[in-house]
Protein backbone atom coordinates (compact mmCIF):
# COMPACT_ATOMS: atom_id res chain seq x y z
CA UNK A 1 0.00 0.00 0.00
CA UNK A 2 2.66 2.27 0.99
CA UNK A 3 6.80 1.63 -0.25
CA UNK A 4 8.11 -0.91 -1.15
CA UNK A 5 7.17 -4.69 -0.52
CA UNK A 6 9.85 -6.18 2.24
CA UNK A 7 10.52 -9.63 0.17
CA UNK A 8 12.23 -10.11 -3.42
CA UNK A 9 10.89 -11.19 -6.22
CA UNK A 10 12.42 -14.48 -5.97
CA UNK A 11 11.71 -14.75 -1.88
CA UNK A 12 12.04 -18.87 -0.78
CA UNK A 13 9.33 -18.55 1.61
CA UNK A 14 7.07 -15.94 3.84
CA UNK A 15 9.49 -15.16 6.79
CA UNK A 16 7.33 -16.57 9.40
CA UNK A 17 6.91 -20.12 7.30
CA UNK A 18 8.83 -23.21 8.00
CA UNK A 19 10.38 -24.26 4.37
CA UNK A 20 11.19 -27.14 5.73
CA UNK A 21 8.22 -28.42 7.38
CA UNK A 22 6.88 -31.61 6.93
CA UNK A 23 3.65 -32.79 5.60
CA UNK A 24 1.15 -35.21 7.05
CA UNK A 25 -1.21 -36.17 9.58
CA UNK A 26 -4.56 -35.61 10.57
CA UNK A 27 -6.26 -32.78 12.53
CA UNK A 28 -9.53 -32.23 14.17
CA UNK A 29 -10.85 -28.59 15.17
CA UNK A 30 -14.37 -27.52 17.00
CA UNK A 31 -16.89 -25.33 15.55
CA UNK A 32 -20.27 -24.53 17.49
CA UNK A 33 -23.75 -24.66 15.99
CA UNK A 34 -24.12 -26.17 12.90
CA UNK A 35 -23.86 -25.75 9.24
CA UNK A 36 -26.11 -26.08 6.12
CA UNK A 37 -24.21 -24.78 3.27
CA UNK A 38 -20.78 -25.25 1.83
CA UNK A 39 -20.56 -22.03 -0.51
CA UNK A 40 -19.01 -19.39 1.25
CA UNK A 41 -19.57 -16.58 -1.39
CA UNK A 42 -23.27 -16.53 -0.91
CA UNK A 43 -26.19 -14.06 1.38
CA UNK A 44 -27.75 -16.99 2.06
CA UNK A 45 -26.82 -20.18 4.81
CA UNK A 46 -24.71 -20.92 7.19
CA UNK A 47 -20.96 -22.02 6.02
CA UNK A 48 -18.39 -23.03 8.01
CA UNK A 49 -16.26 -19.70 8.89
CA UNK A 50 -13.08 -21.92 7.90
CA UNK A 51 -14.66 -23.02 4.34
CA UNK A 52 -13.39 -18.98 2.61
CA UNK A 53 -9.54 -19.49 3.95
CA UNK A 54 -9.35 -23.14 3.21
CA UNK A 55 -10.74 -23.97 -0.04
CA UNK A 56 -10.43 -20.72 -2.44
CA UNK A 57 -7.53 -18.30 -3.86
CA UNK A 58 -7.41 -15.11 -5.45
CA UNK A 59 -4.84 -13.38 -7.70
CA UNK A 60 -2.39 -12.50 -4.95
CA UNK A 61 -1.62 -13.47 -1.33
CA UNK A 62 -1.19 -11.25 1.84
CA UNK A 63 1.73 -11.63 3.78
CA UNK A 64 1.01 -10.93 7.41
CA UNK A 65 4.00 -9.33 8.14
CA UNK A 66 3.38 -6.58 6.22
CA UNK A 67 0.42 -3.60 6.72
CA UNK A 68 -0.64 -4.47 3.53
CA UNK A 69 1.63 -5.98 1.00
CA UNK A 70 0.36 -8.58 -1.59
CA UNK A 71 2.35 -11.24 -3.54
CA UNK A 72 1.42 -13.10 -6.84
CA UNK A 73 -0.32 -16.16 -5.92
CA UNK A 74 -2.64 -16.77 -8.88
CA UNK A 75 -1.19 -14.31 -10.47
CA UNK A 76 2.29 -14.48 -11.55
CA UNK A 77 2.74 -10.16 -12.36
CA UNK A 78 1.22 -7.50 -11.53
CA UNK A 79 0.85 -3.97 -13.40
CA UNK A 80 -0.23 -0.41 -12.01
CA UNK A 81 0.09 3.04 -13.02
CA UNK A 82 1.35 5.33 -10.52
CA UNK A 83 -2.50 6.93 -9.76
CA UNK A 84 -3.15 3.57 -9.50
CA UNK A 85 -6.09 4.28 -11.71
CA UNK A 86 -6.20 0.49 -12.78
CA UNK A 87 -4.36 -2.75 -12.55
CA UNK A 88 -3.39 -5.59 -14.77
CA UNK A 89 -2.79 -9.12 -13.67
CA UNK A 90 -1.03 -11.75 -15.82
CA UNK A 91 -1.90 -15.27 -14.56
CA UNK A 92 0.69 -18.33 -13.94
CA UNK A 93 0.24 -20.53 -16.66
CA UNK A 94 0.32 -23.61 -14.56
CA UNK A 95 -2.53 -22.34 -11.64
CA UNK A 96 -5.25 -24.32 -11.79
CA UNK A 97 -8.46 -25.56 -9.99
CA UNK A 98 -8.68 -28.62 -7.98
CA UNK A 99 -10.64 -31.11 -10.93
CA UNK A 100 -7.01 -30.11 -12.67
CA UNK A 101 -8.57 -27.80 -15.23
CA UNK A 102 -6.65 -24.56 -15.84
CA UNK A 103 -7.29 -21.13 -14.60
CA UNK A 104 -8.70 -19.06 -17.73
CA UNK A 105 -9.12 -15.30 -17.73
CA UNK A 106 -12.97 -16.07 -18.49
CA UNK A 107 -13.00 -17.72 -15.08
CA UNK A 108 -11.54 -14.38 -13.47
CA UNK A 109 -14.01 -12.12 -15.51
CA UNK A 110 -16.72 -14.25 -14.73
CA UNK A 111 -15.91 -14.71 -10.81
CA UNK A 112 -15.82 -10.27 -10.45
CA UNK A 113 -19.04 -10.14 -12.25
CA UNK A 114 -20.64 -12.79 -10.08
CA UNK A 115 -19.61 -11.89 -7.01
CA UNK A 116 -20.13 -8.40 -7.14
CA UNK A 117 -23.37 -8.74 -8.21
CA UNK A 118 -25.08 -11.77 -7.18
CA UNK A 119 -22.44 -12.82 -4.16
CA UNK A 120 -21.86 -12.07 -0.32
CA UNK A 121 -22.54 -8.08 0.12
CA UNK A 122 -18.62 -8.18 1.34
CA UNK A 123 -18.12 -8.60 -2.78
CA UNK A 124 -20.12 -6.12 -3.72
CA UNK A 125 -18.98 -2.82 -2.76
CA UNK A 126 -15.72 -3.37 -4.57
CA UNK A 127 -17.45 -4.06 -7.93
CA UNK A 128 -19.10 -1.08 -7.66
CA UNK A 129 -16.04 1.04 -7.84
CA UNK A 130 -14.97 -0.76 -10.89
CA UNK A 131 -15.82 0.78 -14.55
CA UNK A 132 -14.73 -1.79 -16.47
CA UNK A 133 -12.68 -5.53 -16.74
CA UNK A 134 -11.16 -6.22 -19.76
CA UNK A 135 -8.72 -9.47 -21.43
CA UNK A 136 -5.76 -8.14 -22.88
CA UNK A 137 -4.14 -11.04 -23.31
CA UNK A 138 -4.35 -15.00 -23.18
CA UNK A 139 -3.79 -14.83 -19.56
CA UNK A 140 -4.08 -11.27 -18.62
CA UNK A 141 -6.75 -8.80 -17.20
CA UNK A 142 -7.25 -5.31 -16.85
CA UNK A 143 -9.63 -3.77 -14.28
CA UNK A 144 -10.26 0.16 -14.10
CA UNK A 145 -11.63 1.94 -11.58
CA UNK A 146 -14.57 4.64 -11.85
CA UNK A 147 -13.10 6.26 -8.41
CA UNK A 148 -9.75 7.75 -6.91
CA UNK A 149 -9.42 5.47 -4.40
CA UNK A 150 -5.80 3.97 -4.31
CA UNK A 151 -6.39 1.21 -2.57
CA UNK A 152 -8.52 -0.73 -4.75
CA UNK A 153 -5.45 -2.09 -7.00
CA UNK A 154 -4.36 -4.09 -4.23
CA UNK A 155 -8.75 -5.23 -3.14
CA UNK A 156 -8.67 -6.28 -6.73
CA UNK A 157 -6.26 -8.90 -6.15
CA UNK A 158 -7.86 -10.27 -3.32
CA UNK A 159 -11.07 -11.79 -4.70
CA UNK A 160 -11.52 -15.30 -4.66
CA UNK A 161 -11.29 -17.00 -8.28
CA UNK A 162 -13.77 -19.85 -8.86
CA UNK A 163 -14.67 -22.00 -12.00
CA UNK A 164 -17.13 -20.61 -14.61
CA UNK A 165 -18.10 -23.70 -16.14
CA UNK A 166 -19.45 -25.45 -13.09
CA UNK A 167 -22.20 -22.11 -12.80
CA UNK A 168 -23.21 -22.74 -16.43
CA UNK A 169 -26.85 -22.68 -16.03
CA UNK A 170 -27.40 -22.69 -12.59
CA UNK A 171 -28.33 -20.82 -10.53
CA UNK A 172 -25.17 -19.17 -8.46
CA UNK A 173 -27.11 -17.84 -5.29
CA UNK A 174 -28.71 -20.90 -4.32
CA UNK A 175 -27.88 -22.31 -0.76
CA UNK A 176 -27.21 -26.04 0.32
CA UNK A 177 -25.08 -28.53 0.39
CA UNK A 178 -25.56 -30.09 -3.37
CA UNK A 179 -23.63 -27.44 -4.66
CA UNK A 180 -19.60 -26.69 -3.39
CA UNK A 181 -17.86 -24.38 -5.46
CA UNK A 182 -14.46 -25.59 -7.30
CA UNK A 183 -11.40 -23.77 -5.64
CA UNK A 184 -7.87 -23.44 -6.79
CA UNK A 185 -6.86 -23.84 -2.87
CA UNK A 186 -4.81 -27.10 -1.23
CA UNK A 187 -7.65 -28.25 0.49
CA UNK A 188 -10.83 -29.43 -0.78
CA UNK A 189 -14.26 -30.93 0.82
CA UNK A 190 -13.75 -34.85 0.42
CA UNK A 191 -17.19 -35.45 2.79
CA UNK A 192 -19.60 -34.15 5.04
CA UNK A 193 -22.26 -34.88 7.12
CA UNK A 194 -24.43 -32.38 7.66
CA UNK A 195 -24.63 -30.31 10.53
CA UNK A 196 -22.27 -32.41 12.49
CA UNK A 197 -18.40 -32.51 10.89
CA UNK A 198 -17.00 -31.23 7.51
CA UNK A 199 -13.14 -33.08 5.79
CA UNK A 200 -11.02 -31.42 3.77
CA UNK A 201 -8.07 -33.47 1.65
CA UNK A 202 -5.01 -31.68 1.09
CA UNK A 203 -4.86 -32.15 -2.78
CA UNK A 204 -1.73 -34.09 -3.53
CA UNK A 205 -1.51 -32.65 -7.04
CA UNK A 206 -2.28 -29.04 -5.77
CA UNK A 207 -0.89 -26.34 -8.66
CA UNK A 208 1.41 -24.36 -6.56
CA UNK A 209 3.59 -26.73 -3.81
CA UNK A 210 6.73 -24.97 -5.53
CA UNK A 211 5.98 -21.14 -5.38
CA UNK A 212 7.17 -19.27 -2.62
CA UNK A 213 4.10 -17.53 -1.38
CA UNK A 214 3.20 -21.31 -0.65
CA UNK A 215 6.32 -23.15 0.94
CA UNK A 216 6.20 -24.33 4.00
CA UNK A 217 2.50 -23.68 4.29
CA UNK A 218 -0.59 -25.87 4.40
CA UNK A 219 1.23 -29.20 5.22
CA UNK A 220 -1.51 -31.30 7.03
CA UNK A 221 -3.02 -34.26 4.85
CA UNK A 222 -6.63 -33.92 6.50
CA UNK A 223 -8.43 -31.59 8.32
CA UNK A 224 -11.24 -32.20 10.16
CA UNK A 225 -14.35 -29.55 11.18
CA UNK A 226 -16.47 -31.18 14.14
CA UNK A 227 -19.47 -29.26 15.16
CA UNK A 228 -20.96 -28.99 18.33
CA UNK A 229 -24.03 -27.71 20.36
CA UNK A 230 -21.95 -25.50 22.76
CA UNK A 231 -18.30 -24.61 23.61
CA UNK A 232 -18.68 -26.45 26.67
CA UNK A 233 -19.33 -29.54 25.17
CA UNK A 234 -16.15 -28.93 22.49
CA UNK A 235 -14.23 -28.56 25.49
CA UNK A 236 -15.06 -31.73 26.92
CA UNK A 237 -14.13 -33.48 23.48
CA UNK A 238 -10.79 -31.74 23.54
CA UNK A 239 -10.03 -33.07 26.87
CA UNK A 240 -11.19 -36.26 25.70
CA UNK A 241 -8.59 -36.23 22.74
CA UNK A 242 -11.29 -35.45 20.09
CA UNK A 243 -10.05 -32.74 19.02
CA UNK A 244 -6.37 -31.76 18.44
CA UNK A 245 -6.43 -27.63 19.20
CA UNK A 246 -8.95 -25.00 20.42
CA UNK A 247 -8.21 -21.50 20.91
CA UNK A 248 -9.32 -19.92 24.47
CA UNK A 249 -10.62 -16.26 24.61
CA UNK A 250 -10.80 -16.35 28.28
CA UNK A 251 -7.81 -15.52 30.16
CA UNK A 252 -9.40 -16.78 33.52
CA UNK A 253 -10.34 -20.18 31.65
CA UNK A 254 -7.15 -20.59 30.17
CA UNK A 255 -5.27 -20.23 33.94
CA UNK A 256 -7.16 -22.46 35.44
CA UNK A 257 -9.52 -24.96 33.13
CA UNK A 258 -6.34 -26.53 31.22
CA UNK A 259 -4.99 -28.44 33.84
CA UNK A 260 -6.52 -31.45 32.92
CA UNK A 261 -4.51 -35.07 32.98
CA UNK A 262 -3.66 -34.55 28.91
CA UNK A 263 -1.28 -31.41 30.25
CA UNK A 264 -0.08 -32.69 32.79
CA UNK A 265 1.28 -35.67 30.79
CA UNK A 266 2.55 -32.60 28.00
CA UNK A 267 0.35 -34.41 25.43
CA UNK A 268 -1.48 -31.52 25.31
CA UNK A 269 0.68 -28.03 24.83
CA UNK A 270 -0.36 -24.63 25.64
CA UNK A 271 1.10 -21.82 23.39
CA UNK A 272 0.87 -17.79 23.55
CA UNK A 273 0.80 -15.86 20.45
CA UNK A 274 1.02 -12.20 20.32
CA UNK A 275 0.88 -9.51 18.06
CA UNK A 276 1.03 -5.86 16.79
CA UNK A 277 -2.59 -5.60 15.48
CA UNK A 278 -5.30 -3.51 16.48
CA UNK A 279 -7.62 -5.03 19.24
CA UNK A 280 -10.61 -4.59 17.22
CA UNK A 281 -13.55 -3.48 18.76
CA UNK A 282 -15.34 -6.58 21.32
CA UNK A 283 -18.48 -5.88 23.60
CA UNK A 284 -22.36 -4.86 23.22
CA UNK A 285 -23.38 -3.12 20.29
CA UNK A 286 -26.21 -0.69 20.35
CA UNK A 287 -28.75 -0.84 17.10
CA UNK A 288 -29.22 2.86 16.45
CA UNK A 289 -31.83 2.07 14.02
CA UNK A 290 -34.16 1.72 17.14
CA UNK A 291 -35.80 5.39 18.20
CA UNK A 292 -33.73 4.52 22.12
CA UNK A 293 -30.76 3.92 21.00
CA UNK A 294 -30.59 6.93 18.20
CA UNK A 295 -29.22 9.34 21.00
CA UNK A 296 -25.82 9.17 22.73
CA UNK A 297 -26.75 9.91 25.83
CA UNK A 298 -28.72 6.69 26.04
CA UNK A 299 -25.83 4.69 24.72
CA UNK A 300 -23.52 6.42 27.05
CA UNK A 301 -25.26 5.81 29.67
CA UNK A 302 -24.88 1.99 28.61
CA UNK A 303 -21.47 2.11 28.85
CA UNK A 304 -21.51 4.00 32.25
CA UNK A 305 -24.21 1.22 33.67
CA UNK A 306 -22.37 -1.53 32.27
CA UNK A 307 -19.88 -2.29 35.23
CA UNK A 308 -16.36 -3.47 33.44
CA UNK A 309 -14.26 -3.65 36.46
CA UNK A 310 -16.96 -5.92 38.21
CA UNK A 311 -17.87 -7.75 35.36
CA UNK A 312 -13.62 -8.74 34.42
CA UNK A 313 -12.92 -9.28 37.57
CA UNK A 314 -16.06 -12.06 37.73
CA UNK A 315 -15.39 -13.38 34.24
CA UNK A 316 -11.35 -12.87 33.73
CA UNK A 317 -9.87 -12.82 37.34
CA UNK A 318 -9.10 -9.06 35.62
CA UNK A 319 -6.43 -10.91 33.54
CA UNK A 320 -7.63 -8.85 30.11
CA UNK A 321 -7.53 -5.36 29.57
CA UNK A 322 -10.22 -3.24 28.27
CA UNK A 323 -10.43 -2.74 24.55
CA UNK A 324 -10.11 1.64 24.92
CA UNK A 325 -11.13 2.24 20.85
CA UNK A 326 -11.36 0.21 17.63
CA UNK A 327 -7.94 0.98 16.42
CA UNK A 328 -6.07 0.15 20.55
CA UNK A 329 -2.85 -1.77 20.56
CA UNK A 330 -1.42 -0.36 17.59
CA UNK A 331 0.03 2.68 15.94
CA UNK A 332 -3.34 3.39 14.62
CA UNK A 333 -5.04 3.91 17.82
CA UNK A 334 -6.12 7.62 18.89
CA UNK A 335 -3.81 9.44 21.66
CA UNK A 336 -4.91 10.54 24.52
CA UNK A 337 -6.47 14.38 25.66
CA UNK A 338 -7.85 16.56 22.56
CA UNK A 339 -6.84 16.08 19.27
CA UNK A 340 -4.06 17.79 17.74
CA UNK A 341 -1.96 18.66 14.48
CA UNK A 342 -2.96 16.84 11.30
CA UNK A 343 -5.61 14.43 13.40
CA UNK A 344 -7.19 17.90 14.77
CA UNK A 345 -7.16 19.31 11.10
CA UNK A 346 -9.17 16.45 9.51
CA UNK A 347 -11.56 16.31 12.30
CA UNK A 348 -12.05 20.25 12.14
CA UNK A 349 -13.57 19.64 8.45
CA UNK A 350 -16.51 17.97 9.81
CA UNK A 351 -16.70 19.60 13.18
CA UNK A 352 -20.59 20.28 13.13
CA UNK A 353 -21.20 16.63 12.52
CA UNK A 354 -18.60 15.06 15.54
CA UNK A 355 -20.06 13.70 18.72
CA UNK A 356 -18.96 15.03 22.38
CA UNK A 357 -15.54 13.97 22.81
CA UNK A 358 -14.13 13.45 19.57
CA UNK A 359 -11.94 16.63 19.71
CA UNK A 360 -11.71 17.13 23.15
CA UNK A 361 -11.04 13.91 24.22
CA UNK A 362 -13.01 10.77 25.42
CA UNK A 363 -12.29 7.87 27.56
CA UNK A 364 -14.67 5.10 29.22
CA UNK A 365 -16.17 5.35 32.62
CA UNK A 366 -14.00 3.30 35.36
CA UNK A 367 -15.73 2.39 38.13
CA UNK A 368 -14.95 1.53 41.77
CA UNK A 369 -14.92 -2.28 41.24
CA UNK A 370 -17.63 -2.48 43.94
CA UNK A 371 -21.13 -4.32 42.84
CA UNK A 372 -23.17 -1.48 42.91
CA UNK A 373 -21.87 0.87 40.85
CA UNK A 374 -22.93 3.82 42.03
CA UNK A 375 -21.57 6.91 41.00
CA UNK A 376 -21.74 5.38 37.64
CA UNK A 377 -25.55 4.58 37.76
CA UNK A 378 -26.00 8.36 38.42
CA UNK A 379 -23.90 9.57 35.64
CA UNK A 380 -26.60 7.12 33.66
CA UNK A 381 -29.36 8.24 35.09
CA UNK A 382 -28.66 11.84 34.84
CA UNK A 383 -28.00 11.31 31.09
CA UNK A 384 -31.11 9.27 30.51
CA UNK A 385 -32.94 12.28 31.50
CA UNK A 386 -31.01 14.94 29.54
CA UNK A 387 -32.20 12.63 26.53
CA UNK A 388 -36.00 12.82 27.81
CA UNK A 389 -36.73 10.09 29.82
CA UNK A 390 -38.02 9.80 33.19
CA UNK A 391 -37.99 7.42 35.86
CA UNK A 392 -42.71 6.81 36.77
CA UNK A 393 -43.08 4.12 39.40
CA UNK A 394 -39.57 2.67 38.84
CA UNK A 395 -40.04 2.29 35.12
CA UNK A 396 -37.56 4.39 33.06
CA UNK A 397 -40.44 6.26 30.52
CA UNK A 398 -40.14 8.00 27.35
CA UNK A 399 -42.49 9.23 24.89
CA UNK A 400 -43.15 5.27 23.73
CA UNK A 401 -43.88 4.77 27.05
CA UNK A 402 -42.10 2.57 29.55
CA UNK A 403 -38.61 1.27 28.12
CA UNK A 404 -37.96 -2.20 27.26
CA UNK A 405 -35.37 -3.50 24.98
CA UNK A 406 -33.96 -7.01 23.77
CA UNK A 407 -30.30 -8.13 23.84
CA UNK A 408 -30.42 -11.24 21.22
CA UNK A 409 -27.54 -13.75 22.11
CA UNK A 410 -26.39 -16.98 20.37
CA UNK A 411 -26.40 -20.11 22.12
CA UNK A 412 -23.05 -20.63 22.08
CA UNK A 413 -21.92 -17.33 23.26
CA UNK A 414 -22.00 -18.64 26.96
CA UNK A 415 -19.08 -15.69 28.34
CA UNK A 416 -21.43 -13.11 26.48
CA UNK A 417 -24.25 -14.53 28.47
CA UNK A 418 -22.59 -14.42 32.00
CA UNK A 419 -22.09 -10.54 31.51
CA UNK A 420 -25.13 -9.51 30.22
CA UNK A 421 -26.61 -11.49 33.29
CA UNK A 422 -24.13 -9.40 35.56
CA UNK A 423 -25.18 -6.35 33.74
CA UNK A 424 -29.03 -6.72 33.76
CA UNK A 425 -29.30 -5.64 37.44
CA UNK A 426 -27.88 -2.58 36.73
CA UNK A 427 -30.60 -2.09 33.33
CA UNK A 428 -33.34 -2.29 36.08
CA UNK A 429 -31.71 -0.22 38.81
CA UNK A 430 -32.54 2.47 36.34
CA UNK A 431 -35.73 1.25 35.32
CA UNK A 432 -34.94 -0.54 31.96
CA UNK A 433 -37.21 -3.80 31.32
CA UNK A 434 -34.45 -5.73 29.25
CA UNK A 435 -34.52 -8.99 28.31
CA UNK A 436 -32.39 -11.61 27.30
CA UNK A 437 -33.25 -13.78 24.23
CA UNK A 438 -31.25 -16.92 23.03
CA UNK A 439 -31.44 -18.63 19.61
CA UNK A 440 -29.85 -20.79 17.69
CA UNK A 441 -26.95 -19.73 14.65
CA UNK A 442 -29.54 -19.96 12.07
CA UNK A 443 -32.27 -17.90 13.55
CA UNK A 444 -29.64 -15.47 14.87
CA UNK A 445 -28.43 -15.03 11.29
CA UNK A 446 -31.28 -14.10 9.81
CA UNK A 447 -31.88 -11.78 12.02
CA UNK A 448 -28.35 -9.93 11.86
CA UNK A 449 -29.03 -9.86 8.11
CA UNK A 450 -31.88 -7.93 9.01
CA UNK A 451 -31.17 -5.90 11.27
CA UNK A 452 -33.69 -7.01 13.76
CA UNK A 453 -31.94 -6.54 17.25
CA UNK A 454 -31.78 -3.39 19.87
CA UNK A 455 -28.99 -4.86 21.04
CA UNK A 456 -26.22 -7.92 20.61
CA UNK A 457 -22.86 -9.55 21.14
CA UNK A 458 -20.32 -7.35 18.49
CA UNK A 459 -16.75 -8.95 17.44
CA UNK A 460 -14.78 -6.53 14.80
CA UNK A 461 -11.78 -7.48 13.75
CA UNK A 462 -9.92 -4.50 12.51
CA UNK A 463 -5.85 -4.69 10.31
CA UNK A 464 -2.89 -2.60 10.44
CA UNK A 465 -4.00 -1.44 7.33
CA UNK A 466 -8.11 0.04 7.26
CA UNK A 467 -9.13 0.37 4.00
CA UNK A 468 -12.16 0.00 1.90
CA UNK A 469 -13.98 -2.26 4.38
CA UNK A 470 -14.04 0.36 6.87
CA UNK A 471 -17.17 1.60 4.27
CA UNK A 472 -18.78 -1.81 4.83
CA UNK A 473 -18.42 -1.73 8.72
CA UNK A 474 -19.63 1.82 8.99
CA UNK A 475 -20.33 3.81 5.67
CA UNK A 476 -23.92 5.35 5.99
CA UNK A 477 -24.78 3.32 2.70
CA UNK A 478 -24.88 0.00 4.61
CA UNK A 479 -27.04 1.79 7.43
CA UNK A 480 -30.14 1.02 5.16
CA UNK A 481 -28.67 -1.96 2.80
CA UNK A 482 -29.86 -5.47 4.85
CA UNK A 483 -26.93 -7.75 5.06
CA UNK A 484 -24.34 -5.10 5.36
CA UNK A 485 -21.96 -5.18 7.67
CA UNK A 486 -23.05 -1.86 9.56
CA UNK A 487 -24.67 -3.44 12.75
CA UNK A 488 -25.08 -0.39 14.42
CA UNK A 489 -26.27 1.53 11.70
CA UNK A 490 -24.32 4.31 12.00
CA UNK A 491 -24.65 6.98 9.35
CA UNK A 492 -22.12 9.82 10.25
CA UNK A 493 -20.80 12.50 7.79
CA UNK A 494 -17.59 12.80 9.58
CA UNK A 495 -16.88 8.85 9.43
CA UNK A 496 -17.70 8.52 5.20
CA UNK A 497 -15.30 11.50 4.98
CA UNK A 498 -12.60 10.66 7.09
CA UNK A 499 -13.01 6.78 5.20
CA UNK A 500 -12.61 9.00 1.77
CA UNK A 501 -9.45 10.84 3.32
CA UNK A 502 -8.26 7.54 4.39
CA UNK A 503 -8.22 6.19 1.09
CA UNK A 504 -7.05 8.71 -1.13
CA UNK A 505 -4.06 10.04 0.77
CA UNK A 506 -0.53 8.93 -0.61
CA UNK A 507 2.13 9.43 2.74
CA UNK A 508 1.40 6.54 5.28
CA UNK A 509 1.73 10.09 7.94
CA UNK A 510 -1.82 11.53 6.39
CA UNK A 511 -2.83 7.88 6.58
CA UNK A 512 -2.01 7.62 10.20
CA UNK A 513 -3.65 10.96 11.48
CA UNK A 514 -6.83 9.74 9.24
CA UNK A 515 -7.32 6.42 10.56
CA UNK A 516 -6.34 7.87 14.12
CA UNK A 517 -9.01 11.24 13.73
CA UNK A 518 -11.59 7.96 12.28
CA UNK A 519 -11.12 6.00 15.36
CA UNK A 520 -11.49 8.86 17.69
CA UNK A 521 -14.98 9.71 16.07
CA UNK A 522 -15.79 5.81 16.04
CA UNK A 523 -14.85 5.46 19.57
CA UNK A 524 -16.71 8.81 20.94
CA UNK A 525 -19.85 8.07 19.14
CA UNK A 526 -20.43 5.40 21.97
CA UNK A 527 -21.63 2.29 19.63
CA UNK A 528 -20.89 -0.89 21.36
CA UNK A 529 -20.36 -1.28 24.98
CA UNK A 530 -16.31 -2.46 25.00
CA UNK A 531 -15.01 -5.04 26.93
CA UNK A 532 -11.76 -7.23 27.20
CA UNK A 533 -9.10 -7.64 24.73
CA UNK A 534 -7.81 -10.10 22.88
CA UNK A 535 -4.28 -9.58 21.94
CA UNK A 536 -2.59 -12.84 22.51
CA UNK A 537 -3.69 -15.82 20.88
CA UNK A 538 -3.95 -18.28 23.65
CA UNK A 539 -3.87 -22.21 21.70
CA UNK A 540 -3.87 -25.68 23.47
CA UNK A 541 -2.96 -28.27 20.63
CA UNK A 542 -1.62 -31.95 20.95
CA UNK A 543 2.23 -32.16 21.39
CA UNK A 544 2.50 -33.26 17.78
CA UNK A 545 1.08 -30.02 16.36
CA UNK A 546 4.05 -27.55 15.83
CA UNK A 547 4.72 -23.69 14.30
CA UNK A 548 7.27 -21.77 13.44
CA UNK A 549 9.34 -19.58 15.81
CA UNK A 550 8.98 -16.50 14.02
CA UNK A 551 5.77 -15.02 14.40
CA UNK A 552 4.24 -12.08 11.97
CA UNK A 553 3.12 -9.04 13.22
CA UNK A 554 -0.39 -10.08 13.00
CA UNK A 555 0.06 -12.97 14.92
CA UNK A 556 -2.37 -15.50 15.17
CA UNK A 557 -5.70 -15.40 12.88
CA UNK A 558 -7.65 -17.57 10.13
CA UNK A 559 -4.87 -17.77 8.03
CA UNK A 560 -1.83 -18.80 10.38
CA UNK A 561 -3.64 -21.38 12.21
CA UNK A 562 -3.75 -23.72 10.37
CA UNK A 563 -1.79 -22.45 7.45
CA UNK A 564 1.72 -22.46 8.87
CA UNK A 565 1.62 -25.46 11.16
CA UNK A 566 2.26 -28.87 10.95
CA UNK A 567 2.21 -32.21 12.51
CA UNK A 568 5.45 -33.64 13.71
CA UNK A 569 5.58 -37.31 16.26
Amino acid sequence: MYGDPALPPDFVSLPYANPDAPRGGTVVFANTGGFDSLNPFIQKGTVPWQSRFWGYESLMGRSWDEPFTLYGLLAESVTVPEDRSWVEFTLRPEAAFSDGSPVTIEDVIWSYETLGTQGHQRYRSFWTQVESIEATGPRSVRLTFASDNRELALIAGMRPILKKAQFEGRDFTTSGLHEIPIGTAPYVVTDYEAGRSVTYTRNPDYWGNDIGFRRGTNNFDEMRIEFFGDGVAAFEAFKAGEISAVREYNAEQWNTAYDFPAVQRGDVVKSEIHDQKPTGMTGLVMNTRKPFFDDWRVRDAMIHAFNFEFINEAITGAAQDRITSYFDNSILAKRPGPATGQVKAYLEAWAGDLPPGALEGYDLPVSDGSERNRANIRVALKQLQDAGYTVEGGKLTGPEGPVTFEILLQQADRETRTAVDMFLPALERLGIDARVTVIDDAQYTERMLNFDFDMTAFRRALSLSPGNEQKLYWGSEGRDTPGSRNMMGLASPAVDGLIDRMLSVTESEDFTAAVRALDRVLTAERLVIPIWRYDVSRIAHVKEMHYPEQLPIYGDGPEYMPQMWWYEE
